[in-house]
């Protein structure tokens, strides 16, 4: 029985397009970074009769009745997130990662106050304080970056300075396209320095911190992490925010969530949510995550050995971010559509220091939890950088016709779990 069966007799137009990206995501390689394949079990968790449900409030104090379900829902997801992360609280409600910020910043902070976040363009995300974002227009956000962008040390010597000078309520570490892991403990020094509250954006390494992958931010003293729940954590796509041990904190934070940024929570999400906690929970994901750095370090190794420049000189995650224009001759754009067509999905990306505009940039991301999900180890990984070169370095319309039989190739020798289908 297929899994769109009601859909494809009632809206052919929708199943078309749905069937259109099963095949799509079954016979090319995901390697998006903040893209990941979820269970059967998510997906149907999120198609459940819980999307019928309002459920204003939180567990035990709602504002509708018939929440008897709902409750038990909620509160799985708030305990199972808590022991993944080693939180005392969790608020599952947040829509997305962005959503988790948004949340973070109206319960933390007041209008006109400051937050040191990472720059966009030496890693950091839009919420972070980007200028064509609406929060700029209500929070002050000044930015740090990177001191050596072969090496990706961040400056925090200039940290410390502009943070005793601008005194943040709020540092905050966190990242979208850095490839290095963060020395965390000198994150939460300067925050304390300066009486501020260190935030960690979570989103792109959850599932390495739940898979004990890679460090943990609350070992080190952060007092809130924000993250998404899709991307490494396997999850379906939402936001979650969760605090290391003080009650206060908590309860600002579910205030600014619900009644003052958004409305009845998804329980059909939140649901969804919980399923891949527990996944996540398994001995199996440990494993999943650490293969998860194997393989970028197999996909590295190649891209250094060919001479290829890679930001920060390589990998701790998931993710790589490459220089195109430096290694290949041509902008992130054109690697983008080149390797589209020989069916790796990745995404171009800004570099710190970038000439060329946004929508054009000079470097590609991608990353390893797609195919790691897909069984993928080290041997073929570093294959699929291989195919990659050979892509950007001769482009012809012949050479990307042969690799994308080679990448069906791997996906097919490959396929998505069948309990991820």
């Amino acid at each position: 029985m297929s899994f769109y069966d009601h859909i494809q007799e009632e809206d052919p137009d929708i199943f078309s397009a749905l069937e259109g990206e099963d095949k799509r995501e079954a016979e090319g390689l995901e390697l998006i970074p903040s893209e990941n394949y979820v269970s059967r079990a998510v997906k149907e968790a999120m198609a459940s009769s819980l999307t019928n449900k309002y459920a204003e409030g939180y567990p035990g104090k709602r504002y509708y009745g018939g929440q008897e379900f709902t409750d038990k829902v909620e509160t799985l997801a708030i305990e199972r997130a808590k022991t993944l992360f080693g939180a005392e609280y969790a608020n599952v409600q947040p829509l997305g990662g962005a959503n988790a910020n948004i949340a973070m910043y109206m319960a933390l902070l007041q209008p006109g106050d400051t937050v040191l976040g990472m720059d966009l363009s030496h890693g950091g995300h839009l919420t972070h304080g980007h200028p064509v974002t609406y929060l700029t227009k209500i929070f002050n956000f000044v930015r740090y970056g990177m001191k050596d962008v072969e090496t990706g040390e961040i400056d925090y010597d200039e940290m410390r300075r502009v943070a005793k000078e601008v005194r943040p309520k709020i540092v905050l570490a966190g990242f979208s396209a850095y490839p290095r892991e963060l020395d965390y403990a000198k994150f939460v020094d300067i925050a304390r320095e300066v009486g501020a509250i260190a935030v960690m954006d979570t989103a792109h390494i959850a599932g390495l911190v739940a898979g004990k992958a890679v460090k943990n931010p609350f070992d080190y003293g952060f007092d809130v992490m924000t993250t998404t729940t899709h991307k490494t954590l396997r999850g379906p796509r939402g936001g979650m925010i969760l605090t290391r041990e003080s009650e206060d904190l908590a309860k600002r934070i579910d205030k600014a969530v619900f009644p003052g940024f958004q409305g009845g929570p998804h329980m059909h999400q939140i649901a969804a949510k919980a399923v891949s906690f527990r996944e996540a929970l398994h001995p199996s994901f440990k494993a999943y995550a650490k293969q998860i750095i194997a393989n970028t370090h197999a996909m590295e190794k190649v891209f250094i050995e060919h001479g290829a420049r890679l930001i920060t000189g390589g990998s701790d995650n998931h993710l790589i971010l490459l220089d195109a224009s430096k290694s290949f001759g041509i902008s992130g754009g054109e690697a983008e559509s080149l390797l589209d067509r020989a069916g790796i999905t990745l995404n171009k990306n800004v570099i710190a220091d970038d000439t060329r505009k946004p929508m054009d940039p000079s470097g590609i991301r991608f990353g390893t939890s797609a195919i790691t999900t897909r069984g993928f180890r080290e041997e073929e990984s570093a294959e699929v950088a291989k195919i990659m070169i050979e892509v950007l370095t001769k482009r012809g319309d012949a050479t990307v016709a042969e690799s994308l039989t080679k990448i069906r190739t791997l996906a097919l020798a490959h396929p998505i779990p069948e309990s991820f289908l």
